[in-house]
């Protein structure tokens, strides 16, 4: 089901993610989704999450279809041309694939190929656009698609703390005049800055998942803050982590701190998308401590 008409429906709607394996086996992938079955309406599938190799997500997501899961395929236009996007999208229609989430990428510096060619043919902004007209039966040349036009629920990404917060504004509002229906956002410790975005945002009408991720260690905590553009985990929560080394190293301090978070901006917004990197047997806790 799109999520868009969960949201239509009234419905909270909570999503997760996992990562294909750096191979063919997917038991470890299949594991974490179980602990997540029937506690979230969709599952996303990284794309050579943080420009590092693994199994394409088209593929995952097609398993994870046939074992009862809605996916979120995640398809980013550094590793592909228009031509392979347009092919990688017509063959998720096929599959009934219907919810994306379309990025631009992480660069290839970050990654583990450092000597790859990035593409960056698209941008998430050109690839909505592409998407778009996928669905009204046209290739991005102009060209006829053969038979039904493909029809899918188009999301992006945002980040409601990054400082100064207009370009992001800018390019959500660029996102959605070519096509994109819903946001999950970057990952978010500040209520009251997302508060904030929640407020400018709202005259786009359009659903916003805020993201969380599960704080493991205050490494954790101080490497986003150094290196990931848009998230400060906040000096207060460093803090509680320290506190208790060995509640922290348990995870316990990280369950109760997402779902405080969640508690604190579910009515903000239409959702929660979360971010577990790993820990997705402790997702059902979180959700179930923040009341949804």
């Amino acid at each position: 089901m799109k999520l868009t008409d969960l949201t239509r429906l009234g419905k909270f709607v909570v999503t997760s993610e996992v990562g294909p394996p750096k191979g063919i086996n997917l038991d470890k992938m299949l594991h974490e989704a179980e602990y997540i079955r029937g506690r979230v309406a969709a599952i996303n599938v990284t794309d050579n999450q943080s420009s590092v190799m693994r199994m394409g997500g088209l593929a995952a997501c097609k398993v994870l279809k046939d074992k009862g899961f809605e996916p979120v395929f995640q398809i980013t236009c550094r590793d592909r041309n228009r031509l392979a996007l347009q092919a990688d999208l017509l063959s998720a229609a096929m599959f009934g694939i219907e919810n994306l989430l379309l990025l631009t990428g992480d660069h290839i510096v970050l990654g583990d190929h450092k000597d790859a060619k990035p593409v960056f043919d698209l941008d998430s902004v050109s690839l909505a656009h592409c998407v778009k007209r996928l669905e009204e039966g046209f290739d991005l040349a102009g060209n006829k698609l053969d038979g039904e036009a493909p029809k899918f629920c188009k999301g992006a990404v945002v980040s409601p703390c990054a400082e100064p917060l207009d370009p992001q504004l800018f390019k959500m509002e660029k996102k959605i005049k070519a096509g994109v229906e819903f946001f999950q956002t970057q990952a978010v410790y500040e209520p009251e800055k997302f508060e904030k975005f929640m407020k400018r945002v709202k005259e786009f009408g359009v659903p916003v998942y805020v993201g969380i991720v599960v704080l493991k260690t205050v490494g954790m905590a101080k490497f986003m803050n150094e290196n990931v553009a848009g998230i400060h985990v906040p000096d207060s929560l460093i803090e509680e982590l320290k506190k208790d080394k060995e509640k922290t190293k348990s995870g316990q301090t990280g369950v109760e701190i997402s779902a405080r978070l969640i508690k604190d901006m579910k009515n903000m917004c239409q959702g929660v998308h979360m971010m577990p990197l790993g820990w997705d047997d402790k997702v059902p806790k979180i959700l179930e401590m923040a009341g949804v």
